[in-house]
C-alpha cells in the first residue's frame, strides 16, 4: 500500500556533548524526523513509514519507536553510525566525528517504496547512490538533506567536500534541503538567492536554505520567501533541528500549504525542538502558539 510519507536513512549512535551536559542517544534524520512527525501526526490522515539500517546490536532504538505506534522495516546493517557532535556556547557551531559507518542502502532494498513523498536523510556521502535516486525518483516527490553529500570522513574526522555526481543527483531531487555552507559549497556562490536559483537551474523544485538563528529562506515556483526564526524560550540542544525543519515542512506540504506557510510553521517546530534535548515531542497546539 502507498504510504503519504516514507522517511529513509540510519538511526544513529549520538553522543552530544554541550556546555551543560554529556548524552548519548539515537539520533539522525530518521530518529528525529520519526518522533517529530509522530507527534504532530495526532489527529492528522496521513500515513508514515520509517525504512532504516542500523546493527542488531542497537534494536533497541527501533523497539522504542515501535511501542511509540511508528511502523518501522529495518534492513540489517554490519554497524550502526555512530557520531560525535560537541557543541560551544554559540549552537550555530559544532565539532563532529564520525566513529562507525553503517552499510548504504541500496536500490534492492528500497525496491518497493513509494509514497507522495519519499525523504532521504542522507548523512554520510555513500548513503544513497545516484543509482538510489534514479530509483526513487517518479516514485513520489523526492526530498533530500544535501548534508551527508558534502560530509567527507577521514580518520573519523569529518570534512566539508562537494557532492560527487551533483549535476545529474539534482535533476531527480524535487526539494533540497541545505544550509548556509551547504549552499555556498554546492554552487559556488556567495550570494544565497543567487546559490537558490543556480540549484533551481540544476533541476531542484523547491530549495529550503537553512540559517539557524537567522531564521530559513525558501526558494519556489520562482520566488522567495524570507522566514523568520522564532526565538526560543531558552536554547538547550541544536542537534536534529535542521531535521525538525524539514520533518515539519514536509507534513505541512502534505497537508496542502503552501512553501511560506509550511516553512513558517517548521521554524516555530524547530523552535520548540531547541529548548531541549532529543526530538521535538510537542503538539500542533504549541507550535501554533509560538507562531505570530
Amino acid at each position: 500500500m502507498k504510504t503519504d510519507i516514507v522517511c529513509i536513512g540510519h538511526i544513529t549512535h549520538d553522543r552530544i556533548v554541550t556546555p551543560e551536559r554529556e548524552v548519548h542517544m539515537p539520533g539522525g534524520t530518521s530518529f528525529y524526523f520519526s518522533y517529530g512527525i509522530n507527534h504532530l501526526l495526532d489527529g492528522e490522515a496521513v500515513s508514515y513509514r520509517l525504512i532504516t539500517s542500523l546493527a542488531e546490536s542497537d534494536i533497541q532504538a527501533v523497539e522504542d519507536m515501535r511501542r511509540e505506534g511508528i511502523e518501522v522495516e529495518v534492513i540489517p546493517s554490519r554497524q550502526t553510525v555512530y557520531f560525535e557532535n560537541i557543541y560551544g556556547a554559540n549552537q550555530n557551531n559544532r565539532k563532529q566525528r564520525v566513529r562507525a559507518k553503517a552499510d548504504p542502502f541500496t536500490v534492492e532494498g528500497l525496491a518497493d517504496v513509494e509514497a507522495d513523498y519519499i525523504v532521504l536523510g542522507s548523512l554520510l556521502a555513500d548513503d544513497f547512490s545516484l543509482d538510489v535516486l534514479r530509483h526513487l525518483s517518479g516514485r513520489g516527490t523526492l526530498v533530500v538533506d544535501a548534508q551527508g553529500y558534502l560530509r567527507e570522513v577521514r580518520n573519523e574526522k569529518v570534512f566539508a567536500c562537494d557532492w560527487k555526481d551533483k549535476l545529474e543527483a539534482l535533476r531527480y531531487v524535487d526539494i533540497l534541503k541545505v544550509n548556509e555552507y551547504e549552499i555556498e559549497v554546492l554552487t559556488g556562490q556567495r550570494d544565497q538567492h543567487r546559490a537558490c536559483e543556480q540549484l533551481a537551474s540544476w533541476g531542484v523544485r523547491e530549495v529550503l536554505l537553512t540559517l539557524g538563528s537567522y531564521g530559513s529562506v525558501v526558494y519556489a515556483d520562482g520566488r522567495f520567501f524570507d522566514i523568520p526564526a522564532y526565538e526560543p524560550l531558552h536554547i538547550v540542544d541544536a542537534t536534529g533541528c535542521g531535521d525538525t525543519y524539514v520533518m515539519a515542512y514536509v507534513l505541512r506540504r502534505r497537508l496542502g500549504d503552501g512553501p511560506k506557510q509550511a516553512a513558517r510553521f517548521a521554524s516555530a517546530v524547530a523552535s520548540i525542538k531547541l529548548e531541549a534535548s532529543g526530538p521535538f515531542r510537542g503538539t500542533t497546539s504549541d507550535v501554533l502558539k509560538r507562531l505570530p
